[in-house]
């Protein structure tokens, strides 16, 4: 329904609507079954006013134990103000779509030690202001994939971290003043560091110290990763512009302990254990559901959330969750070193790794985007792509992006691109995924009109719904 409160009577509305919470959160059981520029939302009050209680008692300190014996999440009290349900039902922006095409942001924390001040002065970076958002949102985009510390700390006792919070904070409230949806996820949290997805660079720039994989082998965090994630629900349950939690980004177990690239080996192998992300996500949806019965919770499935794996993601009968794809593929591609001529699209790569090289055209895509309707048909469960992108000087790279968002549109996917850097990434180091500087290696600063920016426009402008338009 389209929003007709004035701003004065949507912030008492939103102030009121805590009160209600704790009976709401009794009486439901079980969860539901179930272009031009935006407008500018009324501001939503800062939400560390409504910030939840510490957790009174951490888990028990980590230890090695790749088992599949798994302690009991530490109960949490809940926060005293949770919101109420929203005034529309979240869930239908992820069928029957697509409705949300946006992009995705990254911060992780920083390293003084090994940023130096590339990163921002910290604790978390880049920054990014007010501003990044509401020019995301003039190019058309309904949609900002948060990729985000988790709130919890890294290493045990695994305690929230409260400039984490803030920042998460900061990054919904300025999206919601945007106009836009936001979708919160955590590359990181209780037994992860940020290092796991710098595996092989080791040595060159840090040292193995700072890789943490224990959520893999250890109970006692994926216990914590469950409990932050109680935590992280509670406090956006009801957030209007809040419209999905994807519980990890990228699990990896496969990789970072086993180097096992198989899935059919890796699950005949390890199913059920603690290297078996699926009972993890099944947990930490559960955690989710005890404080947050409508938020949409997004779950990919190993090997980077890869389509390749999506088959072997077991639903958790959550009627209200997605399940999602990374789409690089393939690699060698999408992740080319400037100025190479080894790859084209169309062309030929050798994705499987078997020496033989095989066509990379518009039937390779079919081929994959066929996959992962196939799991949509299966299981009845709506699927989106959190995340998809090109370096930016790729061969013949518009081009692939716009086979792939056609595909998209056509299966009625949500989608992503990573990803939107913020005014101060602009300037610093690694700028592979800007689209902004255009297909030129050599360029770095802002082409507004250039290929690249223009094929993201021209899906972005397609976008109808806003949180203005909801509520």
């Amino acid at each position: 329904m389209k929003n007709t409160l004035t701003p004065g009577r949507r912030q008492k509305l939103w102030l009121l609507i805590p009160l209600l919470a704790t009976l709401l959160a009794c009486a439901l059981s079980a969860p539901a079954d179930d272009g031009s520029t935006p407008t500018t939302p009324a501001a939503l009050p800062s939400l560390a006013a409504t910030a939840p209680a510490e957790p009174t008692e951490p888990p028990p300190t980590a230890t090695v134990s790749p088992t599949a014996t798994s302690l009991p999440v530490t109960a949490t009290a809940p926060p005293t103000e949770t919101p109420l349900t929203s005034t529309y039902d979240k869930f239908s922006l992820w069928v029957d779509g697509p409705h949300l095409r946006g992009a995705n942001i990254y911060q992780r924390r920083v390293y003084p030690e090994l940023d130096g001040d590339s990163f921002g002065p910290g604790p978390v970076g880049p920054p990014f202001t007010e501003t990044d958002f509401t020019t995301l949102a003039s190019l058309g985009a309904n949609v900002v994939h948060i990729s985000h510390p988790g709130l919890f700390s890294e290493n045990a006792p695994y305690e929230l971290d409260e400039a984490m919070q803030a920042n998460l904070d900061q990054l919904v409230d300025w999206i919601y003043a945007a106009d836009m949806f936001a979708v919160i996820g955590f590359r990181t949290g209780p037994g992860r560091s940020e290092f796991t997805f710098f595996h092989g660079e080791e040595g060159s720039w840090f040292d193995e110290s700072y890789f943490n994989e224990q959520v893999w082998v250890d109970a006692d965090a994926q216990a914590a990763w469950a409990e932050m994630w109680r935590h992280t629900a509670a406090r956006y349950a009801g957030h209007p512009a809040v419209v999905g939690y994807e519980l990890m980004i990228e699990p990896n177990s496969h990789a970072v302990w086993l180097d096992e690239w198989d899935p059919e080996r890796f699950y005949a192998d390890h199913s059920g254990s603690l290297y078996d992300w699926n009972p993890l996500a099944a947990q930490i949806s559960t955690a989710v559901r005890e404080v947050d019965v409508e938020t949409p919770i997004l779950i990919g499935g190993m090997a980077y959330s890869s389509a390749a794996w999506l088959p072997y993601l077991e639903p958790t009968g959550d009627p209200r969750t997605v399940y999602v794809v990374h789409q690089y593929a393939p690699f060698a591609y999408t992740h080319q070193e400037p100025g190479s001529t080894a790859f084209t699209f169309p062309g030929q790569v050798d994705e499987n790794g078997d020496g033989q090289p095989e066509p990379f055209d518009i039937s390779w895509l079919l081929a994959l985007f066929d996959q992962i309707n196939l799991f949509r048909i299966r299981t009845g469960a709506p699927v989106a792509v959190s995340e998809y992108g090109i370096v930016r000087w790729a061969a013949d790279g518009p081009a692939f992006l716009v086979q792939q968002q056609n595909l998209m549109e056509q299966y009625g996917l949500n989608y992503a691109i990573w990803s939107w850097s913020s005014s101060w990434g602009l300037t610093q180091g690694y700028d592979g995924f800007i689209y902004r500087f255009g297909p030129d290696p050599d360029n770095h600063q802002v082409m507004p009109d250039n290929e690249l920016t223009v094929a993201l426009r021209v899906v972005w402008l397609q976008n109808e719904k806003r949180p203005s338009t909801m509520e």
